[in-house]
């Protein structure tokens, strides 16, 4: 890749404050490929905000052929410790240098400060560690999944540039295009869609600390200020999951800049992408997941329809298994750490059910594990649900149950309790009977990745969110009837 970004001229990457020419960046990419390499350094963690300097860190890892694991902020330190032993992490380069010596403890070595161009960070040893990853691994990256602790996914270099490569054209990037990073570089959709599509295309590339751009650790949002950096930098591009497109719904206020808005990471709701197109936001939702190296299928100005995830990327082909299950063949990882190397010439199962249609736009239906059956013998995918609630700005997150049941239940992380009835209301009109919301009940807390109810990548955690609201569900399905809102 670094081939590549060197023949590109103008500005690479900007932290708003100071920019880097792509001569720069390659010229920093390749000085500490050579320190890291005579270091003695093999798995190498990046944990710090976004900024100019993680894009030259992670650069220079994989030019340096070393493993680079990218290490969320977002994580609890419990996970972040298990991260790094998981993946046999023997360098940390960070800005938080305090934070990690007290969470390794003795296990923490040589601290060393560098100062460079791009930005001072710590380099910390943890010199006991030993490499865990399957031949040929480049990256990996964490996923939380549903369940227990997070899983690494190990990814070659050759798999990402596939991605990125596809992304590059689906999108039609070029030169002209300005990068607004407002995800976590640690998560792989971010690194690869913005920090890696825009490199390659020779577009520049916003990178801000996530404050500045409105994000305040998992769940806190300022949408305004995300806005204004929008405005500021006259971002062409960016990606935003679901929430943060709402939040930007919300505001009523045009981004004339914007030429391709990519969403996903979790399902999003027809009627929001519906409202983002009538307000000019140009939208493009799309599908991925880490173990094919990020984006599956996209969207794009030439191939759209609002309700499907888009046609495959042109790396990418797709079956479906008997129950609907989506089947990808593609760039798939070479397995999670500490397991052996997958077959990758086969077909990786999802999870996800879905289909094509005649145009050839997949649609996705919901978890294959998460459907549930009602009383009445229906099929409800409960994520389905769950977007049409969201979409109202009255409700911040839904957790919808109904196994076995005569009518569904929602636990609701309210924005505004005195609205969330007429927003209930709102939601099953445009539900069929067997799948609109019969009661409700206010959450204790927010799902959030830092109390288990939430996945790094904002998918719903059940089996830790219906034990705690459980008996509360029970007792609303006592004497059994009730009159669907």
């Amino acid at each position: 890749m670094l081939d590549e970004i060197a023949c590109h001229e103008g500005v690479a990457l900007s932290d708003g404050e100071r920019s880097f020419t792509y001569r720069e960046l390659a010229m920093a990419v390749e000085e500490i490929s050579v320190q890291l390499r005579t270091s003695g350094a093999q798995t190498i963690g990046i944990a710090m905000d976004n900024s100019p300097l993680w894009g030259v860190l992670d650069l220079a890892i994989l030019n340096a052929r070393l493993v680079c694991v990218p290490l969320p902020g977002f994580f609890s330190p419990a996970q972040l410790f298990h991260v790094i032993q998981d993946a046999g992490i023997d360098t940390i380069l960070t800005d938080r240098p305090g934070f990690f010596r007290e969470l390794l403890g003795n296990g923490v070595g040589l601290v060393i400060d560098r100062r460079h161009l791009f930005g001072n960070y710590a380099e910390i040893r943890c010199p006991t560690a030993s490499s865990k990853a399957p031949a040929g691994t480049a990256k990996i990256t964490y996923t939380s999944g549903t369940t227990g602790n997070p899983k690494g996914v190990c990814l070659d270099t050759l798999s990402m540039e596939k991605v990125a490569q596809s992304l590059l054209e689906a999108s039609c990037a070029g030169r002209g295009d300005r990068y607004l990073s407002v995800l976590p570089l640690a998560t792989l959709l971010e690194n690869i869609g913005a920090l890696y599509v825009s490199l390659l295309a020779g577009a520049t590339c916003y990178l801000l600390p996530l404050g500045q751009v409105g994000l305040d650790g998992a769940a806190k949002l300022d949408s305004a200020k995300m806005a204004r950096a929008f405005e500021q930098f006259r971002a062409s591009c960016a990606i935003l999951t679901p929430q943060l497109l709402q939040a930007l719904v919300a505001l009523d206020k045009p981004l004339p800049d914007l030429r391709f808005l990519a969403v996903g990471g979790a399902p999003v709701s027809r009627r929001l992408l519906e409202m983002a197109v009538e307000l000019g936001f140009p939208v493009f939702e799309g599908y991925g997941l880490s173990e094919c190296a990020s984006v599956v299928s996209l969207n794009t100005k030439d191939n759209r329809k609002i309700g499907s995830v888009g046609k495959p990327l042109s790396h990418v082909s797709l079956k479906f298994a008997e129950d609907g299950e989506v089947l990808v063949k593609g760039e798939l990882m070479l397995g999670y750490c500490g397991m052996d190397i997958m077959n990758r010439n086969g077909y990786w199962p999802t999870g996800d059910t879905g289909y094509l249609d005649g145009e050839g736009f997949l649609h996705l239906t919901g978890r294959k594990k998460n459907i549930f059956i009602t009383s009445f013998g229906r099929n409800v995918a409960p994520e389905w649900v769950e977007r049409e609630l969201t979409v109202h700005p009255a409700i911040l997150q839904a957790a919808v149950f109904g196994e076995g049941k005569p009518w569904n239940v929602a636990v609701i992380v309210p924005r505004d309790p005195a609205l969330v009835e007429d927003a209930v209301r709102q939601a099953n009109e445009t539900l069929p009977d067997y799948a609109r919301i019969g009661k409700w009940l206010v959450s204790d807390t927010p799902f959030l990745p830092e109390n288990g109810q939430l996945t790094t990548n904002g998918r719903l955690k059940r089996d830790a969110i219906w034990p705690l609201y459980r008996e509360r569900i029970e007792a609303l399905y006592e004497g059994e009837h009730c009159e669907v809102l």
